[in-house]
């Protein structure tokens, strides 16, 4: 049996996935046709792996529940996730941004009320960031349109990625702390490590080569 036979990489959609493109082509990991919305499960170019592509925050318990051997995902999914049948062996520096606490000039942090409203995507990680404080917060659970929330009064402030802040800026918001730097990686279901130890290695070994040589020479 062949080092890649048998196994299933899943693809978060969108930036990382465009981001990842570079990688998976030397690595015959690219679809084998142009990709579909419509197709969620299609072959790769390298014999014996399937790939699954699907939304970012499905990655990590298709991953963990061995639905897929492996994955690509964003750290900030895997914070809010909280997996613990992941392996988390390799960074692949992609989509690279970082999480922050923002919101108005005038209402730094150590200026907000006694138990701050916090607009969010990510309450697990904010709970845990404020909590590690010794906050206490009110988490509002927004899905878009995060810069808006302090503008309207919704919230204090908000917990979101920030890539190059220009969005931030363009809304009068600024950031008062950052929680965690983010970047994309490469996860493995650890019951997969065990039973397709060889075939997972390998591919460990051949993104770890490829992102290696993707680093800028100091």
């Amino acid at each position: 049996m062949s080092a890649s036979a048998g196994v299933t990489l899943a693809l978060s959609k969108g930036r990382i996935f465009e981001e990842s493109e570079a990688l998976l082509a030397p690595l015959g990991l690219l679809p084998q046709a142009d990709l579909d919305d419509r197709l969620l499960r299609l072959p790769s170019q390298a014999d014996g792996v399937d790939l699954l592509v699907i939304r970012p925050s499905d990655v990590p318990p298709y991953v963990e529940h061995g639905a897929a051997d492996f994955g690509i995902v964003g750290k900030d999914v895997l914070m809010e996730h909280d997996g613990t049948g992941l392996f988390e062996p390799l960074d692949l520096q992609i989509a690279q941004c970082r999480m922050v606490v923002a919101g108005l000039p005038d209402s730094g942090l150590d200026r907000l009320r006694r138990r701050p409203r916090i607009a969010t995507k990510y309450p697990a990680i904010a709970r845990a960031h404020f909590g590690r404080q010794g906050r206490q917060v009110e988490i509002i659970k927004l899905y878009g349109s995060m810069e808006l929330a302090p503008l309207v009064g919704l919230a204090d402030a908000i917990v979101d990625l920030v890539a190059t802040g220009s969005t931030l800026r363009a809304n009068g918001l600024i950031e008062f702390e950052t929680i965690a730097d983010i970047s994309s990686r490469l996860v493995v279901n650890k019951a997969a490590m065990k039973t397709k130890h060889a075939a997972l290695t390998h591919w460990i070994e051949r993104f770890r080569e490829v992102v290696t040589a993707e680093e800028p020479v100091a």
